[in-house]
C-alpha cells in the first residue's frame, strides 16, 4: 500500500530536530510562576531553569540563577546595563541560553522571566538578535510561551489602576507601564495559560476567572492547577514539547488586521463574564467617539482592536484599554490609502485578510473592537458605539468634508509618509488618551 509522500517527510523532519527545547515562563506573581518551574524540575532532573532576580536592581545588579532538578548550578550577579532591567536581560539571556546548550548538550531549558517582563519582548529578541553571528534558534527550539496566573490575585491585578513606578518595581527609570497592562500582555502573548491555585472567593470565583481568561485569550491553551495537589508528570506533558509557539503570529493589536481571532463574541454572561465584539464598515465621527470613551469602558476589564476615524481616513488607529486607562495610536496606513507599489512592504497575511473582506468603496477600512468584562451590557455597548458612526447624510458628504470635522484626536496619530515600514503595524506610538 502506498502512502502520501509528504507524511514521512514531516515525521523525519520532526525526529531530526535535535535542538534543545525552550519553554518560556512568565507571570506577574513569581511565587506561582516559580511553583510551576519547580514542578517541571521535579519531573525532569536534567531540565535547566534560568531565572533572573531583580531584587537588587536598585543597587545596579541583576542576579542570574541556573538550577536543575538536583540543585543550583550557577548563582551570579550581572551588572545592570543602561539603568534598565530589560536591556540587561536582552544582553544576558540569549548568550546564557547559547552557552548552556554548549556546556550541557541535549538538555532542555526553561526560562523564567521576571514579573515585569513581557514575553513578546523576549520573542522579538529571539527573532532578531544574533549570538556569535547566528540566531539563537539555530541552537534551541522555542517550544512555547507559558503564562502563570495566580488565582488569588489575578482579578485585583487586572482591575488595579496602579503603575509599576508607583509600586517601585519598574524595569527602568522611564518605565511608566500600568500593572494591568503588563498582566494582560503576558496573558495575550502566551500560547498556554496556567491558572494556579484558588480564588479567595472559592470555586465559583475561580471558575469565573477561568472564563475570563478564556475570553481574554481564546487562542491559548488553558489549564487549571490546584496549587495544593499537583501531578508533576501530567503538568510536564501539558507544558513541554507542545510545539505551540507560532513565531509568525502578530502582536495582539495587529491580530484583527491580519485575519487572526481578535476576540470572541459571547454576549450571554458566563459566570458574569461577557465578551462583545463590535464591527462596522462606516467610520466613527471623532467628536461623538471622544464623548463616549469613558462610558464604553466603564464596566470593562479589557478592550482592544482597531478603528477608523472619518477625520483621519488614511490611518489605522489602535485601541487598547486595561487598568482604567485607554491608549490609542497609529498602526500605519489602511491599504486602500497606499499606492499599490507600496503594498509589497505589507505583510502577506494582512494583504490576504484585506482581500477577503475588501469593500468596493471603503476598501479595507472598518471597525473591529472587542470588549471583555463583568456584567457588561452588550446591547447598550453596541447601541452607544453605533451612535458614533457617521449617519447616511454624513457619509454622503464624502471624505473632503469628513477631514474638516472638529477632531479631539487631531495630531495624536501621525503617519510616516516617507517610510514604507509604517505599514508594519508597529504599536510603539500607542499612548494614553
Amino acid at each position: 500500500m502506498s502512502s502520501s509522500p509528504q507524511a514521512p517527510t514531516r515525521a523525519v523532519t520532526a525526529d531530526a530536530d535535535t535542538r534543545p527545547s525552550l519553554t518560556v515562563l512568565s507571570g506577574f506573581w513569581p511565587a506561582a510562576t516559580f511553583a510551576v518551574a519547580r514542578t517541571l524540575l521535579a519531573a525532569d532532573a536534567s531540565l535547566l531553569l534560568v531565572r533572573h532576580d531583580l531584587a537588587g536592581i536598585r543597587d545596579g545588579v541583576v542576579r542570574r540563577v541556573i538550577r536543575s532538578g538536583t540543585g543550583v548550578i550557577e548563582d551570579e550577579q550581572v551588572a545592570l546595563r543602561h539603568g534598565c532591567a530589560s536591556c540587561t536581560l536582552r544582553e544576558d539571556v540569549l548568550p546564557t541560553l547559547a552557552r548552556l546548550t554548549r556546556s550541557h548538550p541535549g538538555r532542555d531549558l526553561v526560562l523564567m522571566l521576571p514579573e515585569v517582563v513581557e514575553p513578546e519582548a523576549v520573542a522579538a529578541a529571539c527573532a532578531h538578535c544574533l549570538v556569535d553571528g547566528a540566531p539563537i534558534t539555530d541552537l534551541i527550539r522555542v517550544d512555547s510561551y507559558v503564562t502563570v496566573l495566580d488565582a488569588e490575585h489575578l482579578l485585583d491585578g487586572l482591575a488595579t489602576t496602579d503603575d509599576l513606578s508607583t509600586l517601585g518595581i519598574q524595569a527602568a527609570d522611564d518605565d511608566h507601564r500600568a500593572l494591568a497592562d503588563v498582566v494582560v500582555r503576558q496573558i495575550e502573548y502566551a500560547d498556554t495559560l496556567v491558572l494556579w491555585g484558588q480564588s479567595r472567593g472559592g470555586e465559583f470565583d475561580t471558575g469565573r476567572l477561568a472564563v475570563l481568561l478564556q475570553r481574554i485569550a481564546p487562542w491559548a491553551t488553558h489549564l487549571r492547577v490546584d496549587g495544593d495537589l499537583i501531578d508533576a508528570v501530567a503538568l510536564t506533558r501539558q507544558l513541554r514539547h507542545t510545539h505551540r509557539h507560532r513565531p509568525e503570529t502578530p502582536g495582539v493589536l495587529a491580530r484583527g488586521l491580519q485575519g487572526y481571532t481578535l476576540g470572541a463574541h459571547e454576549p450571554e454572561p458566563d459566570c458574569g463574564v461577557v465578551s462583545a465584539a463590535f464591527r462596522a464598515r462606516r467610520p466613527f465621527h471623532p467628536q461623538r467617539l471622544h464623548d463616549v470613551l469613558e462610558e464604553v469602558n466603564a464596566e470593562v476589564i479589557r478592550s482592544r482592536g482597531h478603528l477608523w476615524l472619518a477625520s483621519q481616513p488614511d490611518t489605522v488607529i489602535a485601541w487598547e484599554f486595561a487598568g482604567g486607562g485607554l491608549s490609542m495610536g497609529s498602526l500605519g496606513h489602511w491599504l486602500v490609502s497606499l499606492p499599490e507599489d507600496r503594498w509589497e512592504h505589507v505583510e502577506d497575511q494582512r494583504r490576504l485578510a484585506a482581500a477577503l473582506d475588501w469593500d468596493p468603496y471603503y476598501g479595507d477600512r472598518h471597525q473591529h473592537l472587542v470588549f471583555i468584562g463583568l456584567d457588561v451590557d452588550p446591547v447598550e455597548l453596541h447601541r452607544t458605539l453605533a451612535g458614533c458612526l457617521l449617519t447616511d447624510a454624513e457619509l454622503a458628504d464624502g471624505e473632503d468634508t469628513w477631514r474638516t470635522y472638529t477632531d479631539p484626536f487631531a495630531g495624536c496619530f501621525p503617519l510616516v509618509v516617507e517610510e514604507p515600514a509604517d505599514t508594519d503595524t508597529n504599536t510603539e506610538g500607542v499612548r494614553p488618551v
